[in-house]
């Protein structure tokens, strides 16, 4: 046999003996393959609620704004109405 003949087969042979995985192989790559997939879901899952922790951050800031642009008599309230607009249970100006 040529020597171009031999190289050629090591090229053909080196590839396949690597699709021949043992069962516990591609057991191990599922499960690696199954966790990645979990935890994609998690990074999106934290993405989105980092997104609404930030339009709950900016409404309480124009819920602030809007309370002091509109000087309302806070002493003349009660704890439970000003524990309310705390708690976005009531408009924070009428």
């Amino acid at each position: 046999m040529s020597r171009t003949f031999l190289v050629a087969i090591a090229f053909v042979a080196v590839p396949l003996a690597g699709c021949s995985k043992s069962p516990s192989d591609k057991l191990a790559d599922r499960v690696e393959n199954a966790a990645d997939a979990r935890a994609d879901n998690l990074e999106a899952q934290a993405d989105m609620l980092d997104n609404r922790a930030d339009r709950v951050r900016q409404a309480g800031e124009e819920r602030s704004d809007a309370i002091e642009a509109a000087d309302r008599n806070v002493a003349a309230m009660s704890q439970e109405q000003r524990d309310a607009i705390v708690a976005n249970q009531a408009p924070a100006v009428r």
